[in-house]
Order: C-alpha cells, then sequence, then structure tokens
C-alpha cells in the first residue's frame, strides 16, 4: 500500500515539474521576445536586410453615412466575388469584425497598391460603400536579434 501511495506521488511530482519547466521555458521566451521588441532603435539593424511583407493585413469598414439597405443589396454579389478571390488564393484568410460592421482579410499579396486595387474592384469597393486599411504584414524583425540568427546563416 505504501509502494502504490509513493509511486502516485512521484507521478504528481513529476507531471508538477514538467507543468513548472514548460511554464519557465515559455516564460523565458516571452521576456526575450519583449526585450528585443521594447530595444527599439538601439538595436543596431545594418546588417540585416529589410523584413520582407509576407501578407496585407486588410480591414474593410463600411463608409460612414452609407445606407445599410445599400450595403445589403450588394452584399450577394460582394460574397460571390470574394469567394473567387479566396479560391484563386487572393484571400489566405477570413474574419468579421466584432466590434462594428466589417471584414477582416490576410491577403497572399505583397504589395500594398496591388492589393487595394483588388480590394476596390469588389462591388462594394466599386460603389464607394466600403474602404479598407491596409497593414503589411511580415516575419517578426526582432526574432533576428535572437543568438545565432544574423543574416546569411542557413
Amino acid at each position: 500500500m505504501q509502494a502504490g501511495r509513493a509511486e502516485e506521488i512521484r507521478a504528481t511530482n513529476d507531471v508538477s515539474g514538467r507543468t513548472k519547466m514548460k511554464f519557465g521555458l515559455a516564460a523565458t521566451f516571452v521576456a526575450t521576445l519583449a526585450s528585443l521588441l521594447l530595444a527599439g532603435p538601439r538595436v543596431a539593424r545594418s546588417a540585416n536586410p529589410p523584413t520582407p511583407t509576407t501578407r496585407i493585413l486588410a480591414i474593410g469598414t463600411v463608409n460612414a453615412g452609407v445606407d445599410p439597405a445599400a450595403v445589403r443589396s450588394i452584399l450577394p454579389t460582394e460574397v460571390r466575388e470574394t469567394v473567387k478571390l479566396y479560391l484563386d488564393g487572393k484571400i489566405d484568410q477570413w474574419f468579421s469584425l466584432q466590434d462594428r460592421s466589417g471584414v477582416v482579410f490576410i491577403l497572399n499579396v505583397t504589395d500594398p497598391a496591388v492589393a487595394r486595387d483588388m480590394l476596390e474592384k469588389l462591388p462594394l469597393g466599386q460603389a464607394h460603400l466600403m474602404s479598407f486599411d491596409l497593414i503589411p504584414l511580415g516575419p517578426l524583425d526582432p526574432l533576428r536579434q535572437l543568438h545565432g540568427m544574423s543574416a546569411g546563416l542557413p
């Protein structure tokens, strides 16, 4: 009976130790990342190439003062055209905004001008009922500052 209880305690301690170690590793990673992000301009960046744009985040909202009925009348066509962009691989992910009427797309394009042109060709864009804020996205550049992650290393 004693041996069974001792085995239970060892197993519990082992799981607890692994949980603490995972938490410690996660905390260390977050602290390192935060210090790199907060380092700002003090970190020398001359040896690193510029961060490439790999996607565009597009946040679309209905323009102020637009009649909701006008949006609803165009919406079926808008959805069909948006699905075509998704099926063509131009839209990687899409979401709805939770705090207001609108959409968020992660676009598989790297040039904001190309993204704007593509979105303005959608029916709500052509009718000037919706506009998009475009944000270029790229790899998390501060990770380049980690030891051994300099430019030119595989």
